[in-house]
């Protein structure tokens, strides 16, 4: 995969991901909570299988970072190994452990006339992750987004960029062997910065809500941009 794509692209590129997702939304939402987390344990085991893989595009994403001359920090929160693979495989298996948020009652009340009401939590739709260099990210935000039955774009930090594609084609075998639509993650597939900027401000037919994950920068763009 290519870490870049002409910007001329930007908006086709994101409008396909855009509708893919808001499909396998509508899908999601109508699986149960152990249809969610047989896709999550799958997607778990995919991540142990393909750890090899992970590591080895993480060594090309080290190996531009230390060209670049990214400090020892920076350097660390990118790296990963079969130990760190490890880990976000048994995050996933904790984040199926969780109670199923969907469908839970929230608040209840009956009305004089007798009519019964509730506040019932439901699937948002169509979540946006923007995050930083951390490539585990990846796995988490998805994973929270699959249980909660909700489809996700991910944007990760150019410096993580084969690392997190790894992981997430790792994801997407995995809910796929469970029977859910792969388009359920979706991942941007450039580092060019106008993703970014077309994800904020022209998707809201497709994308619900925009969670930004990282440095005061990166939120204050979300906060000035996203419409």
């Amino acid at each position: 995969m290519k870490a870049d794509k002409p910007t001329a692209d930007i908006a086709a590129t994101m409008t396909a991901l855009g509708k893919a997702a808001r499909r396998a939304a509508t899908d999601l939402a109508m699986t149960s909570g152990e249809q969610r987390n047989a896709a999550l344990a799958a997607a778990a085991a995919a991540l142990r299988e393909q750890a090899a893989s992970i590591v080895a595009a993480n060594a090309r994403d080290m190996a531009a970072a230390r060209e670049k001359g990214l400090s020892g920090a920076l350097l660390d929160r990118l790296m990963l190994d079969t130990d760190r693979v490890e880990a976000m495989a048994a995050g996933l298996e904790t984040i199926v452990g969780l109670h199923d948020p969907v469908g839970r009652t929230l608040e209840e009340w009956e009305r004089p006339n007798g009519l019964r009401i509730q506040r019932v939590a439901v699937p948002l739709g169509v979540i946006g992750i923007i995050y930083e260099s951390r490539p585990n990210v990846t796995a988490d935000a998805a994973a929270l987004c699959i249980k909660s039955g909700n489809a996700v774009i991910l944007r990760g930090g150019s410096e993580s960029f084969h690392s997190s594609h790894a992981i997430y084609d790792s994801l997407r075998a995995g809910l796929e062997s469970a029977g859910l639509a792969g388009e359920a993650v979706q991942m941007v597939p450039t580092t060019d910065r106008a993703a970014v900027g077309f994800l904020l401000s022209s998707m809201a037919e497709w994308v619900d809500v925009v969670v930004p994950r990282g440095g005061k920068n990166l939120i204050k763009r979300v906060q000035d941009e996203a419409r």
